[in-house]
């Protein structure tokens, strides 16, 4: 594509985005308009003026790559199929960007559930104006908490509990985002090795079999590597392992 449209397409929307926002801040300068407002409601409850919403929602833009890659089944997926990859003995088939595309849409599969959730409970009430910004985020972050609960060991939760010298947490339930997070990313990391190591077995055995039948035949200078590589990738292909692998890891979140 041409670099000039490319750069057209970039800076259209900020030009848009500027035009319309360039009153406001006018207003906001002369003292007319303020540019961050918090008021108290009748009830007790806080409201932000429209200037800070967007504020909020650009600042939590930023930590959303975090927030994929971390909070959803992103991490099993994606070292579940780096091991794979190793396991065959392909260094660069599948590329990154193909493996990172898979496990993108494969947690978007697995995380549907919970984003129809959120959009019900908190999204769509948010846009709706039946629901503030804060208590969006109270019941939009109940359908992801219990996705998490639900994959994190209770061992790696009572470690992180211990270290955080919390003395108030008499459940799972009661632990707070600041403990759940780094359990579910260790308990995660934990799955995806032990499902890595059952996928690495078999192509383990191939190799030995293929070295020692090397070695019989006195062709010692030959790697076994270059010989058994064609045969695991056929045997790949003939058990179809990558519907094989997709339905185990869908299987190992419930789905």
């Amino acid at each position: 594509m041409n670099p000039i449209k490319i750069m057209k397409r970039i800076l259209t929307p900020l030009l848009l985005l500027l035009a319309v926002m360039a009153p406001q801040l006018a207003l906001a300068q002369d003292g007319i308009l303020p540019a961050v407002t918090v008021t108290t409601g009748a009830d007790g409850s806080t409201q932000y003026s429209v200037t800070m919403q967007i504020l909020l929602l650009m600042t939590a833009l930023s930590f959303l790559p975090a927030m994929v890659i971390m909070l959803t089944s992103f991490t099993r997926i994606i070292v579940v199929l780096s091991i794979l990859r190793q396991a065959i003995g392909l260094q660069q088939t599948p590329s990154n960007q193909v493996l990172i595309g898979m496990s993108l849409f494969m947690t978007f599969f697995i995380m549907a559930p919970v984003f129809d959730k959120i959009y019900d409970q908190a999204v769509k009430p948010y846009i709706d104006e039946t629901m503030t910004i804060e208590q969006a985020y109270d019941k939009g972050k109940e359908p992801l908490r219990a996705f998490m609960l639900a994959q994190t060991r209770l061992t790696d939760l009572e470690t992180f509990v211990q270290i955080s010298g919390y003395q108030n947490i008499q459940s799972p339930e009661d632990a707070p985002m600041s403990v759940l997070i780094p359990a579910f990313i260790t308990s995660e990391l934990k799955t995806a090795f032990q499902i890595g190591f059952m996928l690495f077995v078999p192509f383990l055995v191939l190799d030995l079999v293929v070295a020692s039948i090397l070695m019989a035949m006195g062709m010692m200078m030959l790697s076994p590597m270059i010989v058994s590589l064609p045969f695991k990738i056929m045997l790949f292909v003939l058990v179809d392992g990558w519907s094989l692998v997709m339905g185990t890891l869908a299987n190992s979140f419930g789905i």
